[in-house]
This record gives structure tokens, sequence and C-alpha cells, in this order.
């Protein structure tokens, strides 16, 4: 048999129609007795409503009614001559064509900025990207392959209420393939997300509704083979479902996949059991010890262009133990010999054990907050680094003396707060369950009724409560302030605005890249087509999701504020407790994916399109380089630098030569070997990367991966 296909095989003169069958005929030789077994499909394809209609390009009518699709043969007198599958020759208006691309055919990506919010300072940024969710993830590769810590998705459940599309067609119950259909769109994105996850220590969490979880389940164990994968049961709906044969539904799934050395943080909440109003819970004797800490931020690759508003002086009195005030963040280029000591005070700066200037756990904003609180103080001197030590508690600790919950005896002369450890315990740090039940969980009250605050008058179908995915994701970055988290099934915008809360709780630096796209409900597209708009139309996209409600939802969040100006109104509940209009100290890039054509893009534009991308890779932080500046870019603060003319290299290199703060550079050439000989003379601190001079030649995307 096997012999006879290959026979076939070989006559089949189209070479990529020959490949393709080879492709699946292997597959079904591969085919298990036991395991998943699902059929692929035809490959996706995406709608690129700013692509121009040209000769040899694929289109289908724009209004998104039909899924025929034709070949333009010619275009003329503004209209496209066209040839269908079986040959028939039409002809159609371009504005009532769109071009389509199927997965597997070229694409070259690009990132456009469509706004941002800045309140967080020097913190790197968010990034909220509008696209078709696979070929973001495969435009994320450069930047972020193998880097990131978290993964938390919340995919369509295929409930067969047509809450989801393959092929811009709704799956409902009516079709027949749509569990292997759900299967394949799955397992395309899954691949790419294991490609993005760090193989040393990641998590993936994957929720997921009855309806699904036992064909998500066996999917996993294919693609994450030998790794430990766990299933949490989360209340999220106590009221229940309305079921007349059947029980009423309360809860759905948490797939939790563990990649390498991935392990539980403790939080102390075991996630099922209420603590008995008796306090008869076992209890641990308390110390001090137990909730100081230093505050110069540990960890390797700490440095102080890292966080340089976090970088400033302390001055204290040496005798007294105290904390008289603090001084100015000191600029990068400043060395800190140039701040003059204060008469009668030691000045203190963040200084790590190993000599090397880090960046202090609070920006000075924080250090005067908990000066008040009185939960920062002076520790012992640290005779390897010739510094006092600072001392502080975070934030659910420095909250558990502030209620009570740790007796205190009130403040000492210096301000700081006298512990009472012998009428305090602190309960164990429970091992969570594979049940969760918290009343904050409830999809009514941390998902729309939150939602609605944000956004009064909004609607979003679903969305998940805040504190439940905020509860999922601390488990993983809890000891991770630093965390690259992602969603690419971002929807309303819930697992960024947990990001924003987990950073507040301790002053963390998690970067969120949340992906999310435009479709607009089952409902509204009908609405809109009645008065004849298309996908595309501004009128249309306006009311797609990341338009009406991700972007406005994230920025609602970080500001405080609706998209009208009014103060939310309402306070944040669980850790921390807090008012909704205080927003968040975070800084914001909304970006958007568009698709370029290599045969007319100058090189300039190409440039600008794949710039976002490289400010990504180098971090996120400090400013942009959006355009083409010959010979090199090299802006102040900025934490990379791109040489665009390779004759100039050395004054390219001497201009970055000191910058301890640049963790990226960009050479633009062709030549291998002028490539390396630039690198021989640039900062060893510096991750160098090569780009062809055509731009495009380095982000070519969706050949071969799409299945």
């Amino acid at each position: 048999m096997t012999n006879v296909l290959d026979g076939l095989l070989a006559r089949v003169q189209d070479q990529r129609l020959r490949a393709a069958l080879a492709s699946e005929v292997e597959r079904l030789r591969d085919t298990k007795d036991f395991g998943l077994v699902f059929e692929r499909h035809i490959p996706e394809n995406v709608r690129l409503y700013s692509y121009p209609v040209k000769r040899g390009v694929t289109v289908q009518e724009r209004s998104g009614t039909s899924d025929a699709t034709w070949l333009v043969r010619q275009v003329r007198d503004g209209k496209a001559d066209l040839l269908d599958p079986e040959g028939q020759e039409s002809a159609r208006p371009l504005e009532e064509l769109v071009v389509v691309r199927r997965f597997g055919e070229p694409i070259y990506p690009g990132l456009a900025r469509v706004g941002a919010v800045e309140q967080g300072g020097d913190k790197p940024f968010h990034a909220v990207i509008n696209g078709e969710n696979f070929h973001v993830l495969e435009t994320l590769l450069y930047a972020y392959e193998g880097k990131v810590d978290c993964i938390y998705i919340d995919p369509p459940y295929n409930s067969g209420a047509r809450d989801w599309k393959y092929n811009n067609d709704y799956v409902d119950t009516e079709d027949a393939y749509r569990h292997s259909k759900w299967l394949a769109f799955m397992e395309r994105r899954l691949l790419l997300a294991k490609r993005l996850l760090n193989p040393a220590d990641s998590m993936l969490i994957v929720a997921i509704d009855e309806k699904e979880y036992l064909r998500l389940g066996l999917l996993l164990e294919e693609i994450f083979a030998s790794v430990n994968i766990q299933m949490v049961t989360s209340v999220v709906k106590p009221g229940g479902t309305s079921r007349t044969h059947g029980f009423s539904r309360v809860d759905e799934y948490l797939f939790f996949v563990f990649i390498g050395s991935a392990q539980l943080a403790r939080t102390g909440d075991n996630m099922l059991t209420e603590i008995p109003a008796d306090g008869e819970v076992p209890t641990s004797a308390l110390s001090e010890s137990d909730l100081w800490e230093g505050m110069v931020r540990r960890g390797i690759g700490v440095v102080r262009s890292q966080r340089p508003k976090q970088f400033y002086p302390i001055f204290i009195d040496e005798d007294k133990h105290r904390i008289v005030e603090s001084g100015e963040p000191l600029p990068l280029d400043t060395p800190r010999a140039s701040v003059k000591e204060r008469p009668g005070l030691r000045t203190v700066w963040p200084i790590k054990d190993d000599g090397s200037e880090g960046f202090w756990q609070l920006s000075p904003a924080g250090l005067e907050k908990a000066r008040a609180r009185g939960t920062v103080r002076v520790g012992r001197y640290n005779k390897k680094t010739g510094q006092w030590r600072i001392q502080y508690m975070k934030a659910k600790k420095a909250k558990a003396v502030e209620d009570g919950t740790v007796a205190t005896l009130g403040k000492d002369e210096n301000g700081v707060v006298i512990l009472d450890v012998s009428e305090s315990a602190l309960s164990p740090e429970s091992t969570p369950r594979t049940v969760w039940n918290r009343p904050l969980h409830d999809a009514s009250v941390g998902g729309a009724g939150l939602l609605n605050k944000l956004l009064p008058g909004r609607k979003f179908p679903f969305p998940k409560s805040l504190y439940a995915v905020e509860d999922a994701l601390r488990f993983f970055v809890k000891e991770k302030p630093d965390a690259i988290v992602l969603d690419f099934f971002g929807g309303s915008g819930t697992t960024a605005h947990a990001v924003f809360r987990l950073n507040l709780q301790d002053d963390g630096c998690r970067q969120c890249i949340l992906v999310t796209n435009n479709e607009v409900s089952e409902n509204e597209a009908q609405v809109l087509r009645a008065k004849g708009r298309a996908p595309g139309d501004p009128e249309w996209e306006a009311l797609g999701i990341f338009q009406h409600v991700t972007l406005p939802r994230v920025t609602a969040a970080v500001t405080g504020t609706t998209p009208e100006g009014q103060a939310i109104v309402g306070d944040y509940k669980s850790i921390d407790e807090s008012a909704m209009a205080d927003g968040f100290e975070e800084n914001v890039e909304f970006l958007e994916l568009s698709y370029l054509d290599r045969n007319e893009v100058s090189r300039g534009k190409a440039f600008e399109a794949i710039a976002p991308l490289l400010w990504l890779k180098a971090g996120a932080s400090g400013p942009m380089i959006a355009k083409v500046k010959r010979p090199f870019a090299a802006p102040e603060n900025a934490r990379y630098a791109v040489l665009f003319d390779i004759n100039h290299w050395h004054d390219f290199a001497e201009a970055v030569r000191g910058r301890d703060y640049i963790t990226h550079i960009f050479v633009i050439t062709d030549s291998v070997a002028q490539y390396q000989q630039v690198v021989a003379e640039l900062p060893p601190t510096a991750d160098v990367s090569m780009l062809y001079e055509d731009y495009l030649r380095n982000f070519e995307i969706n050949v071969g991966g799409a299945q």
C-alpha cells in the first residue's frame, strides 16, 4: 500500500499539492491506536482589510456573507476580473472585495501604534495587541521565544452557541465537525505557545468548561508530553445555571501545565475553606523576620538602569536609626558621588552585596507611604556594601499590621510600628486544593459587575472575574516581580488588569502582553449589515472588542476614570483593597497587527512597521526608535540602539560605549563578516542582533507552520 501511494503521489504535477498530499499521507501512517485523533481541516484564513486588491491575490466578498473565494486576474477601472475555483469568470467593484490569506501562505506582519496610557514613570510597558492571534503569536516569537513566564488563556468554550468562528463562519451545534475544528484551531495556537514559554520554568493556564475539557486535556497531554498537568475545579457561578433536566452547573475548569521546574508559590490560601470565625486554624509562631525584608531588589540581572527612578538616596540619622528623608532619583548618567552629604546624616544607596548598583523596591512615593504607616525602618549595617540596610514590609504584610491581624504596641520614636509577636500568629501556608470556592470568583460580581463600573453601558459576554484570574496568576508569578505574562485570548482585558493588581501588591514590574481581536457579536453584525456596513468600515470597527471594550477598559483601569471622564466608583476587594479611582502606576502601549505588501512598501515604511517589535524585544521600556535615522539611532535613555548604516559602525560603537543601560543592539547589514566585525567592538553586556537591509526578510511568518 505504501509503495502504491508513493507512486501515485509522484505523478502529481503541482509541487505544492504534492507536498500537501504527502504530508497528510504521513499523518495517516502515524495514526495512533490510543490518544487524540481528529481531523485537522483546511488551514484557517484571515481577511486583510488594509491589503490592496491586485492581480494574483485571493479575495472574498467584503460583506462577509459568503465564504466563496476568487482569484484576481486583473484590476482595471475600479473593478477586479475574477476567476472562481470552477473556472467561471466574473467582475466585481474593488470596494466589495477583501483580500484573504490562508494559514501557510507567506505574510509580512507589522505593528502599528494606536495609542498609549502612561502613568508608570520608567516602568516597562504592557502591550495590548489587536490582531488575529495565530499571526500575532508568530510575530511575537521574534521578541519573546522562550522568554514568557506564564500564559493564561480563556479560549472559546465551543458551546455551540455561535460564540466563535472558524474561517470567518460561526461554529454552532449543527456543524458536525465543530469539535475537530476547535481542536485544530487550538492545536495551532498551543504549539506556538509552547515555543514562547520559558522551557526552564514557566506555566500555562487554560480555562475551559464541560464542553471541551476532555478533548483539551488529551491535546495538552500530546503537545506537552512528560510534564505535570493538573486540573482545578473553580466555582464561578454560585447561583448556578438554569437546567430543567440536569444538575445546575456552578463551575468551570482550569488546566495547569507545569513547564520545567515550575512550582506553586505558597500564598497562605488553600482556595477551598474559609478561616473559621472561632480562629481554630493551626497557626505558627510569628517572628519579626517573617515581616521585615531588605528594600534593595535582589536577583541576577537586577541593575540600576532597569528602574532608574527607584535609584535615589535615603538620608538617615545613624545614631537614632531613623530615616530622615529621601532625595530625588538620580539620572542614569549621573554618578552617586555627585550627591552631597547632608550635615549630620548618612547617605544610603541601593547597593547589592556584590557592590553593583541596583534599585529600591519602593519608589520615592512608596517610601513616603511606608514611612507614614511605620512599615519601613533602618536595619543593620552591611559590611559587604558599607551601607546601612533599609528594611520594609511588602503590601500584604503591611496590611496585616494595619488591620490588626498582626498585633502591635504602637510606634517607636522613629515612627516605626512595634510588633507584639507574642500575641500574633500566622496561619500556615496551606497547600491550595484542586477545588476553588471563593465568593470573589463569581463572574457576575468580579466580572460583569466590575466591568460595568469601568465601562458603564458597554457589554461584553461572560467576562472573567478579575479576582479569579489574579488568584490563578499569583501562584506562579508571586516570586517573579519581573515576570512576562501572555494572554492571546485577551477578550475584555481581564488578565492585564490582574497583572496591574499584582504589581500594586508588591511594587512589581510584571509585564502583560494581551492579544485580542476586533470582532463584533453576531447580533451587532446583523444590525450593521442591515445598515449597509461591512467589516473594515469605521462604524463596524468602532463596535469591535478591541475598540469598544478592551482598549477603553485597560485605559480606565490605569487612569481610574471611565471613558466619559468620570471617576470610577467602588473599591477593589481581596488583597490590598484600594479605590478603583486611584488607578495604577502602569504604562500600556496599544498596537495593531498590520500586513505589509513586500513589493510595494518602502524600506522606511517597513522599518516603521517592525519598530515596535524591536522595542518589545528590548524590554518595552524607554523611548521607541520609530523611524529610520541615519547613520544610527541611540536616543538618550533608550534601552536599545540601531545601526542603520554599517559604514558608520566606528562612530556608533563610540556612541553606545559606556551606556550599560542599553540591553539590545540591532545592526542592519546583509554581510555576516561586517556584522561580526561590528559585534567585536560593541559592549559585551548588550544582546546584539543582525537585521537584513531588506527588513521584511527578518519577519516573514506563516510559512510551514499552519498544519
